[in-house]
């Protein structure tokens, strides 16, 4: 496992990379800084792409060639006219380019005005006037969908959901990690296998029986419909049973000498020393239950329970897709995925080496 000064160093030989006798960077440390450029364009260059994707209108989202920034036409406001024009940078018969206000469009023409004088009017073919553009935010992707359709009972449901769902998977995968890891009994190893072997099982074999127990348990279109199925995972459980292998016995014996109770040892000895553990379970959780669409998609038939991932497939009707709100909705349910990401990484080397994931 690499120390807490690996990147340090790391840092350090970057901006210390060997120079020739003319000073220039040698070939390898001018490849490392491609190689890395690289790499970062590949990992964020779509995030930022879907970033500003979601500040565009759905026209221009359906531009080709695309464009990168959020930009939008320039509209003005004409004496006589009630709503703002759009301008265009007009040809005309004479070879002179103006702005010009366009009042309407009639087959292949259009009829224009001068802004400022709209006395004179010009009729224009609309393969001779382009766009006159300029950088525009559309905030009303990311507000329409939070006003007009409901989303934030959405963003609500889904922080229920993950909130609950994340408190509940720690505290049933950390009991049985701890009963599997701490104390020794006959068949502990068969239970772990069969616990590990579940792993294989696609979900699609359980969906049915899962959806039976939850119907006749008459939890249909209620939140504890996502909550409770997936409360214990294999994969928690393997990964904080590995963490607490690594507990010193002499802790938990120690602890019984002091007459402790068991609940006492779990929740006052193993579960602080398993936190960096516990931290990368938090984290795997909340990306597993803020992101999940099948199951809720099975269960909740209301609207008024819909988590943020079944509200989204609402944006894609039959005839008409709605990637304006849908791009703006993405980037709203990043947002929480990300800060938790931000403030618990620093677990998540140690959480995962410790407990023999590799």
């Amino acid at each position: 496992m690499s120390s807490p000064t690996t990147p340090i160093r790391t840092v350090n030989g970057l901006l210390h990379a060997k120079r020739g006798k003319n000073g220039r960077l040698h070939w390898t440390d001018t490849f490392t800084y491609l190689y890395l450029a690289l790499g970062i364009l590949l990992m964020f260059g779509p995030v930022i792409w879907l970033a500003l994707s979601s500040f565009k209108t759905s026209s221009a989202l359906l531009e080709f060639p695309p464009t990168f920034l959020p930009l939008g036409q320039v509209e003005v406001q004409v004496e006589g006219y009630s709503k703002p024009l759009p301008l265009y940078e007009a040809t005309l018969e004479d070879g002179t380019v103006r702005q010009l206000a366009q009042i309407r469009r009639i087959g292949i023409i259009s009829q224009m005005i001068d802004p400022q004088n709209p006395d004179q009017k010009f009729k224009v073919p609309i393969d001779k006037r382009t766009e006159v553009r300029e950088f525009r935010m559309a905030w009303e992707n990311y507000r329409d969908p939070l006003e007009r359709f409901d989303f934030a009972r959405y963003l609500n449901n889904s922080l229920v959901v993950t909130v609950v769902a994340t408190l509940v998977t720690l505290l049933i995968n950390s009991m049985a990690a701890f009963g599997l890891a701490i104390y020794e009994f006959r068949g502990r190893g068969a239970i772990m296998l069969f616990v590990i072997g579940t792993l294989m099982i696609p979900i699609t074999v359980i969906l049915v029986p899962v959806y039976l127990v939850v119907t006749s348990m008459g939890m249909i279109n209620s939140l504890w419909a996502v909550i409770l199925p997936g409360a214990a995972t294999p994969t928690g459980v393997f990964l904080l049973r590995q963490y607490m292998l690594t507990i010193p016995k002499d802790l938990i014996e120690a602890a019984r000498m002091d007459r402790a109770s068991e609940w006492a040892i779990y929740w006052k000895v193993v579960l602080p020393l398993a936190l960096p553990a516990i931290a990368v379970l938090a984290i795997f959780s909340i990306m597993w239950r803020w992101n999940d669409f099948l199951w809720p998609l099975i269960v909740l038939n209301r609207s008024e329970v819909y988590t943020l991932q079944i509200g989204l497939n609402a944006f894609q009707g039959e005839l008409d897709v709605q990637w304006h709100y849908i791009l703006a909705m993405t980037v709203v349910t990043l947002i929480p995925v990300t800060l938790v990401f931000a403030f618990l990484q620093k677990f998540i080397t140690t959480g995962i080496a410790s407990s023999g994931m590799k």
